[in-house]
């Protein structure tokens, strides 16, 4: 019997700054995440980061949070009950830190009979920090709890026609409604080494700007590569001329490098330049979360409105639109028909 299990990145169970330090202790001990040995990583998270960050992001978190809890974890919730309704085989939902735990969504698949899991990252674009990481511990727990069950994925689908024909559909309705003067596209950021890392040529990912533009079996996995190519696939579907859209990466950690250009950067140099109205999507994430919410729609607007600019749209995530409900309830009954 055949299953399919959506997967977010997660949240903390609530704002108190214990749930933060927790949260942010699984998320950032996860190897594929901050990809030191375990000594560095260690020290750098148990010894700084979580002294220092929690009583910040809670208070982030706060500014954000809803009645019903995380906004990551009730869009997500919504997404999958819209999902279960246009499937026709079982399908739970797992977060790959926090709950529901990725191990939970698994054993509620197995209850109800199933054997084969289709595991669906709620990730555009791949990245080792992201969907790599899910893969991985899947099959570990399959391998350790699970050993009659069988796995296969949903790959990166930054490039799927349906996927884009829903990001732009959604993404005109706001520039109808806003009309801006320019669009970023504000994609989560990344350390330049993860780049290079999950090139699988190990020679293409030079990050000179001229890489993800050369055609190389190292796109595959290059997560900047398929932010590009999601916005230029988004640009064409929607006739954007060149010189009203960009992009940017937001949300570094750290004192590594990260790829270019920043979002906060880029948007403070725009109000600075007399851009007055901007709108700023983010198609890394499916489901508006902390990133999405507290990082773009108020901070980067407040810094916006601050250095000279005068509107500001935070595009919304997919969240529970009908075409992506659609889409995605069409790829799980693809799989299930196979």
């Amino acid at each position: 019997m055949k299953g399919a299990l959506l997967i977010n990145l997660g949240s903390p169970n609530s704002t108190s700054v214990k749930d933060v330090r927790d949260y942010l202790d699984e998320f950032l001990m996860d190897e594929y995440v901050i990809d030191k040995p375990y000594f560095f990583r260690a020290l750098l998270v148990k010894g700084i980061i979580l002294n220092t960050r929690p009583k910040k992001s809670a208070a982030a978190y706060k500014k954000i949070w809803w009645k019903e809890g995380s906004p990551l974890i009730v869009l997500s919730e919504r997404l999958h009950q819209h999902v279960k309704k246009q499937v026709d085989i079982p399908v739970e939902l797992a977060m790959r830190y926090g709950k529901p735990s990725l191990k939970s969504g698994i054993q509620k698949l197995v209850d109800q009979g199933v054997t084969e899991i289709y595991l669906v990252p709620l990730y555009p674009q791949f990245a080792m920090a992201s969907t790599e990481t899910i893969l991985a511990l899947a099959n570990k727990l399959v391998k350790k709890h699970f050993p009659e069950v069988t796995l296969s994925d949903l790959p990166a689908f930054y490039n799927k026609p349906d996927y884009i024909e829903a990001l732009s559909a959604s993404i005109k309705k706001s520039l109808d409604e806003s009309k801006p003067e320019h669009l970023l596209f504000s994609y989560h950021g990344l350390p330049e080494r993860h780049i290079r890392k999950s090139d699988v040529t190990k020679s293409h990912c030079k990050l000179d700007g001229s890489c993800c533009n050369t055609t190389s079996p190292a796109h595959e996995f290059c997560y900047r590569h398929q932010c590009y190519e999601t916005t230029k696939l988004v640009a064409e579907k929607l006739n954007l001329k060149e010189d009203f859209y960009s992009v940017s990466f937001q949300s570094r950690l750290g004192r590594d490098p990260w790829i270019k250009p920043y979002t906060d950067f880029v948007i403070d140099d725009f109000a600075k330049d007399g851009l007055k109205k901007l709108a700023v999507v983010t198609p890394a994430f499916v489901s508006d979360c902390l990133e999405t919410l507290e990082e773009i729609g108020m901070e980067a607007k407040e810094s916006f409105i601050e250095n000279g600019g005068e509107e500001f749209t935070a595009i919304p995530c997919l969240n529970e639109d009908e075409k992506w409900i659609e889409t995605l309830s069409n790829w799980i009954n693809i799989w299930a028909a196979k």
